[in-house]
């Protein structure tokens, strides 16, 4: 099986895992988006479903960040957690976008062509968590394609 270790700078990742825990708290309750439900009938237990289903993605990236990797500073990913681990980034990414960058341009955000020295810490802390997110996500498309089966 493929695998993609990952070593990382606890000093520069750490207020990261802040603002992504402290995001999946906000997603607890709720999804990062809200879907078009297909059947009235079975929303409710469809939104559940989804939910259990955020959840666990969300477990899966924050369990990356244990005990062992503070002691190492490395992750690993793998095909057995690309695709929540995908998921999950997305999550918190669609939800800080709706919290701190409604106002920014898709494409700047997405391009991080954004100055950041013009924003307040909490914000980048946040972008720099966005941008991060991002580049996991990247790692995995480039390196663990969940769409091929090996």
């Amino acid at each position: 099986m493929k695998r993609v270790e990952i070593k990382l700078n606890l000093e520069a990742v750490a207020p990261l895992l802040d603002v992504m825990k402290a995001t999946a708290d906000q997603l607890e309750p709720r999804l990062a988006i809200e879907p078009e439900v297909p059947d009235p009938e079975f929303a409710d237990d469809w939104k559940q479903e989804l939910l259990a289903a955020q959840r666990s993605d969300l477990a899966v990236l924050l369990g990356l960040f244990d005990s062992e990797f503070f002691a190492s500073g490395v992750i690993a990913l793998d095909p057995g957690n690309a695709e929540q681990i995908l998921r999950a980034c997305a999550a918190i990414r669609l939800r800080l976008r709706d919290e701190f960058f409604k106002e920014l341009e898709e494409e700047h955000l997405e391009a991080g062509d954004i100055n950041v020295d013009d924003f307040a810490e909490p914000l980048r802390r946040a972008f720099a968590a966005y941008v991060f997110l991002a580049t996991l996500q990247e790692v995995i498309v480039q390196h663990l394609d969940p769409t091929i089966i090996e």
